[in-house]
């Protein structure tokens, strides 16, 4: 299904798997919003998703803010009318045992993966509502549901573990009005996150023995917007692990 005129809001769009899904979409005649908190960045980053600058915009700042949540979804309307797609990209891992974590540690878990999940989407979720027709995909990751002893991630999976069961949630709540709600669950993906030295490590926690590629990722995203029929449903991309060791 072509994509060509949609709009796409993407948060932790200025680098790694956000920036690769703006470009793919830009590519195929999307538009394209993307957030994230160092300004620069983005811009670097608008740069590189489209040259000519009209089919990407970007807005700078934490959504865990609802100041700027709202100020993402406002400057979206303001340029291209309306949301058809949230992918809600932005968020971060910490591998630690989970005693040595902190409560700084803990704080920063939930501001960056659940609150600003709650203030974007809550947000995009009216204007879609508006529109009898809308589109949210959350990433979040295989160890929710495949815990490893080689990689502790505890607040991890309270954090993502809590945005699957909400993707099912909100994926019931709105059927019946147009919005269909899905999550992708990706293994240990090739991003910028990954130095290139752990990469031999990481690609063992996969049974097929490798690490993914973010177009993979970008292709499931894209899979769940064309699927009209899906919603509710967590896709593992993750090379086998969510099936067992």
């Amino acid at each position: 299904m072509s994509i060509q005129g949609k709009v796409f809001v993407i948060t932790g769009g200025s680098s790694g798997l956000g920036k690769a899904m703006a470009i793919e979409m830009v590519n195929r005649g999307a538009n394209v919003v993307i957030n994230g908190r160092r300004e620069q960045e983005l811009a670097d980053a608008a740069k590189e998703i489209d040259p000519k600058g009209k089919q990407v915009r970007f807005v700078a700042g934490n959504v865990a803010d609802s100041k700027t949540a709202q100020r993402l979804i406002d400057e979206t309307l303001a340029h291209y009318g309306r949301i058809d797609t949230l992918v809600n990209n932005a968020g971060i891992f910490m591998s630690k045992p989970f005693t040595e974590y902190s409560e700084e540690d803990f704080a920063t878990y939930l501001s960056t993966n659940v609150v600003g999940f709650f203030h974007v989407t809550q947000r995009a979720m009216a204007e879609m509502l508006k529109q009898s027709t809308g589109h949210i995909v959350t990433i979040t990751t295989s160890l929710v549901d495949q815990p490893s002893a080689a990689v502790p991630s505890v607040l991890a999976s309270l954090t993502k573990g809590g945005l699957q069961s909400a993707t099912k949630s909100l994926a019931i709540e709105y059927a019946s009005r147009g919005i269909r709600v899905n999550a992708v669950s990706p293994g240990v993906i090739k991003t910028p996150m990954h130095a290139v030295e752990s990469h031999d490590a990481l690609a063992k926690l996969h049974p097929m023995g490798r690490m993914g590629e973010s177009h993979e990722i970008v292709e499931a995203v894209l899979y769940l917007d064309s699927a009209n029929f899906v919603t509710g449903e967590v896709l593992h991309v993750d090379g086998g692990q969510n099936a067992g060791h």
